[in-house]
């Protein structure tokens, strides 16, 4: 019997999107998972879709509420959550996204090649029309980023026991085991430090089993990118080296 694998996925607000990222989930080569949503205090519908979802879903559909807000403490609710469940593998991806049609296959195949940890692909919705520059120049810029910080002085530190890799926050796997040895998620706020970055971080300093993932693919939502431009949303991924000055609006929708 394979181990229990777990998918959290964080909404805020959703109502209108969270659709297509239930129906990409109920489409997966491998239904054999239990999906967990996490309402993070949404004041629209959100749970509503997710409760009509559940009732025909090929799969246990569990709704559970954080009220903290931020994609950190609503991601480290929907870990905890499953591992009191019992979950051994974890995945997530985020409520405005659309997991490839194999990425649980893919993340199986990460696990069963002894990852720990497991950071996937993120490419543009195919359903936002993204256009050439979005398609192909983005993704180049966001790789070339992660090049650069695989150098950074404070992620070259002697306690960490694997390189640094490009990791997206609505786009990886952990075990259990290794999540709740190097603390998790941190629960700050949206506009603080990159959560999926403190996880990588985090994890790298209690294992050597970390893995850049090309398989495992996520289509990712081109909103932010498209309200703010490119600047300002390279500068936001870079450490949060802009952020709004009105704090609600980095809930972009």
């Amino acid at each position: 019997m394979s181990a229990p694998l777990w998918v959290v996925v964080p909404a805020y607000n959703e109502e209108a999107g969270i659709g297509a990222t239930l129906a990409a989930l109920a489409a997966q080569t491998d239904t054999g998972f239990t999906l967990v949503v996490v309402d993070n205090a949404s004041t629209d519908a959100t749970a509503e879709v997710v409760r009509r979802f559940a009732a025909a879903a090929p799969f246990p559909v569990h709704l559970v509420a954080e009220r903290e807000p931020g994609a950190g403490a609503a991601a480290d609710t929907g870990f905890r959550y499953a591992i009191g469940q019992g979950a051994a593998l974890l995945a997530r991806t985020d409520a405005d996204c659309v997991p490839a049609a194999d990425w649980i296959a893919a993340v199986r195949r990460e696990f069963g090649r002894g990852a720990e940890l497991a950071c996937g692909r993120s490419v543009p919705r195919r359903d936002e029309h993204p256009s050439l520059a979005e398609r192909y120049l983005l993704p180049a810029v966001i790789r070339a980023t992660a090049l650069y910080g695989r150098y950074r002085t404070e992620h070259r530190h002697p306690r960490f026991r694997a390189p640094y890799v490009l990791c997206h926050g609505h786009n990886l796997a952990v075990t259990a085991a290794l999540y709740l040895r190097c603390g998790g998620t941190p629960r700050v706020p949206l506009q603080g430090p990159p959560e999926d970055v403190v996880l990588l971080n985090r994890a790298r300093a209690y294992s050597d089993r970390i893995a850049r993932a090309e398989r495992m693919v996520v289509h990712s939502s081109l909103r932010r990118l498209r309200a703010w431009g490119a600047r300002r949303t390279l500068l936001w991924s870079w450490d949060r080296r802009y952020c709004p000055a009105d704090t609600r609006e980095v809930h972009v929708r």
